[in-house]
């Protein structure tokens, strides 16, 4: 058995995130980790360059609380909902100042994570091409073939975030992590980063992960800490374990549409509270009613032992 990396959320972000990092928060559509968002609210972090390919309403919620000052990704919003309103201020009018935003398209921010865990100079990709990207991120460019056939594509660098915090739904206590549902960037960034959260709806034995190998998606080695939350990704949904909470996705336009309400919306529902399990509390049993998914279980798998 690997070493013990399990820590509290509080533990993990006091060890692991330091100002002026570029902190990664990953998980595409599910498995959002914004319960760690929030702890790095608590914990008054500031000068950050957050990444993230679907920067959404966990964002917006770190920007109103003033913990960055650029951020990275391939595409911001309200989850098709609607806008977010203190990104918008912030991009648009400076207000309450300004924003340094590097856009990328999805693949283009992937590419950059393979670069950064692959250990090469830049990553090749032909998407860009008829795109308006290039014209406002300089650093996408163009490379020519070294195979002399003329060939010209564009390219991004690489990236290695200092701290990447990802959800996942279950993992060991030495950091053997298991997804499943759609995977996004999480394993792409887990091995482009220098440090490594990850956080679970639930630790598990190590028989528990042996027992379904191919659903390891980041091995140990990379791990730096883990840490159990359970419904750490509310209001996204972790698949098998909780939907998705629409009613909380259509609230929020409103919410951060006024500034003052966002500010006491943090106050409530971040800084006044110590942890998440406070925040579970304050939502309280009943708001888990509707989303408790039916049960959908896999067909088994003989993975098959070698006879003694």
């Amino acid at each position: 058995m690997g070493e013990d990396r399990t820590a509290t959320m509080r533990e993990a972000v006091s060890a692991h995130v330091r100002d002026g990092d570029v902190v990664a928060l990953e998980g595409f559509t599910h498995l959002i980790p914004v319960a760690a968002g929030h702890e790095i609210i608590r914990q008054g972090r500031r000068d950050l360059t957050l990444v993230r390919m679907t920067a959404d309403i966990v964002f917006d919620q770190m920007l109103a609380a003033g913990v960055a000052r650029k951020l990275v990704s391939s595409f911001v919003g309200n989850s098709a909902v609607g806008s977010l309103h203190e990104l918008r201020r912030r991009v648009e009018h400076a207000d309450p100042e300004p924003l340094e935003l590097e856009e990328y398209s999805h693949y283009g921010l992937l590419g950059r994570y393979l670069a950064g865990a692959q250990g090469l100079p830049f990553y090749p990709l032909r998407s860009y091409a008829g795109s308006d990207l290039p014209r406002v991120n300089p650093n996408i460019r163009t490379v020519r073939s070294p195979f002399d056939d003329g060939t010209t594509v564009h390219a991004v660098p690489p990236l290695n975030p200092d701290v990447a915090i990802l959800h996942a739904q279950r993992a060991d206590a030495a950091g053997n992590t298991q997804v499943w549902g759609m995977l996004g960037g999480q394993q792409e960034v887990a091995f482009a980063a220098r440090k490594v959260v990850v956080v679970v709806e639930e630790v598990v034995a190590p028989e528990v992960i042996r027992s379904d190998p191919n659903r390891t998606l980041i091995p140990e080695f990379v791990v730096d800490a883990v840490v159990e939350c359970p419904r750490g990704a509310h209001p996204s949904y972790v698949q098998g374990y909780y939907e998705r909470d629409g009613a909380f996705y259509r609230a929020w336009p409103e919410i951060s549409r006024d500034p003052e309400r966002l500010r006491q919306w943090l106050d409530e529902w971040v800084h006044d509270l110590a942890d998440h399990s406070e925040y579970l509390a304050k939502l309280g049993d009943a708001h888990w009613d509707e989303l408790i998914p039916k049960s959908a279980l896999s067909a088994p798998v003989d993975y098959g032992a070698a006879r003694d």
